[in-house]
C-alpha cells in the first residue's frame, strides 16, 4: 500500500490522521517504509519540525507504533535536491534533516537506506545538465514531456522516478537482507 501524500511533513501526516490510517492496516510481518524530511523543513507551523527534537520524535513514533503492530520499520532519508555550485559540485540543501532518520534508525536498531547519498551520487555523476533529465526540468517534445518553462530541482519526472526506484530497490535489498530474495535486479541505463 502506498500512503504517501505530496506536501506532507511527518507532523502534518500525523495531524491529518494519515499515520493512524497506516497503523490501522499494519499486520505482523509487514515492512513499513518511512521517508520524510523535504516538507519538515518548511517554516509554516502546519509542517515544520526540528531535526534532533520534533522530527526525531515523529520518526520514533512511527518506528514504535509499527513494531507494536508486528511490523518492521525501515527508515529512509530524503533524496537530494539538484543543487549545483558554479564548479559543478552538488551542494546539500537538507542539513540536519538527513541525519535524523539515520540517527533514529541507529538508536532504535532499524534498517536505514541513505537515499540522499544514492541520489546525490547519481546526480553528481550525470552532471549539471544531464541531471535535469531526472527532474521536472525537461524541455517540451522530449521524453518525458514536461510543460514549457518548468524548472523543478526537487520533484522527479517519470524517467527519474523509475531510475531512482530501481536504485532504491537495490538499496533496500542490501539494508534488509531478508527481502533480497524477493528483489529482481533492476537493469537500467542512465542517460548522460
Amino acid at each position: 500500500d502506498n500512503h504517501a501524500q505530496n506536501g506532507r511533513s511527518s507532523k502534518s501526516f500525523i495531524d491529518e490522521g494519515r499515520w493512524d490510517s497506516v497503523v490501522s492496516k499494519i499486520k505482523k510481518g509487514d515492512y513499513v517504509f518511512i521517508q520524510f524530511g523535504h516538507n519538515d523543513e518548511k517554516t509554516n507551523e502546519k509542517r515544520f519540525t526540528q531535526p534532533g527534537t520534533t522530527f526525531d520524535a515523529n520518526l520514533k513514533r512511527f518506528v514504535n507504533e509499527t513494531r507494536a503492530k508486528g511490523g518492521i520499520p525501515v527508515l529512509f532519508n530524503s533524496i537530494a535536491r539538484r543543487n549545483f555550485n558554479e564548479e559543478g559540485i552538488m551542494i546539500d540543501t537538507h542539513g540536519a534533516y538527513l541525519e535524523s532518520p539515520r540517527n533514529v534508525a541507529k538508536e532504535m536498531n532499524a534498517p536505514f537506506v541513505d537515499m540522499n547519498k544514492i541520489t546525490h551520487d547519481l546526480m553528481q555523476g550525470m552532471g549539471v545538465e544531464g541531471s535535469k533529465k531526472l527532474l521536472m526540468w525537461v524541455e517540451p517534445n522530449t521524453v518525458p514531456a514536461i510543460p514549457k518553462g518548468r524548472e523543478d530541482n526537487t520533484h522527479l519526472n517519470i524517467y527519474g522516478g523509475r531510475i531512482i526506484a530501481g536504485l532504491a530497490i537495490d538499496a533496500i535489498a542490501e539494508a534488509v537482507p531478508e527481502l533480497a530474495p524477493y528483489v529482481q535486479k533492476y537493469d537500467f541505463v542512465v542517460a548522460k
